[in-house]
């Protein structure tokens, strides 16, 4: 019998130190995020800076096909809640757009200004946002804490507009945190500070699943142990509650390159996005 134990959960959620090289990451991104901006600036398909709240952060960018999009798709960026912003991932938005769909990306302002209770009230606004802009279905896909902000959108109490959430038909949690509780033992939370009567609110995993959308619970099969706990946890949490769902360990992916799939259209990741 083999018993399971983490000792520091600062490691156990440390994604760079484990990874060959992995310090280029966020860094990699932000050129081919660029020039992604620059391209569809030139192509008269992107909006920039939409403003969904009166903070300077509260904007997301809306990246536009060739036509009438076909629904759209929300990414919801990483980076503890507490670091980076939408302008680090743009070329994400590859994938979809060549399928059709209209990409909204936002961000969101940071921890410790706020707390994770309050970054999720920001995404439910700039979906809602984007929701107003775009016609059609909406799935909605986030990366680590964008995927943990992504469960939180379909799951109870969330602070969706109703009929919003009514249009959501796919949430793809990346490498998401779903169940909060560790973080409160990690050197995370002393910009995170969550509480336990928080991370009862908040972790989805501790939460129902709510509205139509089917769940699929994305992750790097060579990430920490940690993350593929999590991500199996809501799967087998939320199928025992009722939901559509599964969960997926893509072979050879890391926490950083477990995105690439998302700037090809004919990626499986991408695919299940913009099955709507």
């Amino acid at each position: 019998m083999i018993f399971h134990k983490v000792d520091d959960f600062t490691d156990a959620y440390a994604n760079a130190p484990h990874i060959a090289g992995g310090d280029r990451w966020p860094d990699e991104w932000v050129k081919p995020a660029a020039d992604y901006r620059a391209a569809m600036t030139a192509a008269g398909r992107f909006r920039g800076g939409i403003s969904y709240g009166p903070h300077e952060r509260h904007a997301l960018d809306l990246f536009l096909p060739d036509g009438a999009p076909r629904g759209l798709v929300v990414f919801i960026h990483g980076g503890y809640w507490k670091s980076l912003d939408r302008s680090y991932w743009s070329h994400f938005a590859y994938g979809a757009v060549q399928r059709g769909f209209a990409v909204a990306m936002p961000s969101y302002q940071l921890c410790p200004e706020v707390r994770i209770t309050d970054i999720g009230r920001q995404i439910a606004a700039a979906i809602a946002c984007a929701a107003g802009e775009v016609p059609g279905q909406i799935a909605v896909t986030g990366h680590s804490a964008g995927g943990h902000l992504t469960a939180r959108m379909v799951s109870s109490g969330t602070p969706l507009p109703a009929a919003v959430l009514d249009r959501i038909r796919v949430a793809v949690p990346i490498s998401g945190l779903h169940d909060l509780r560790p973080l409160m033992r990690s050197e995370l939370n002393a910009d995170l500070r969550v509480d336990e009567a928080e991370a009862l609110a908040e972790s989805p995993a501790l939460l129902r699943p709510v509205g139509h959308a089917r769940i699929c619970a994305w992750v790097g099969g060579a990430e920490r142990s940690e993350f593929l706990r999590q991500n199996e946890l809501l799967a087998n949490v939320w199928t025992g509650l009722g939901a559509a769902t599964c969960a997926y360990a893509e072979p050879d992916r890391h926490h950083f390159d477990v995105l690439d799939g998302l700037t090809d259209p004919n990626h499986a990741l991408t695919r299940i996005v913009t099955d709507v």
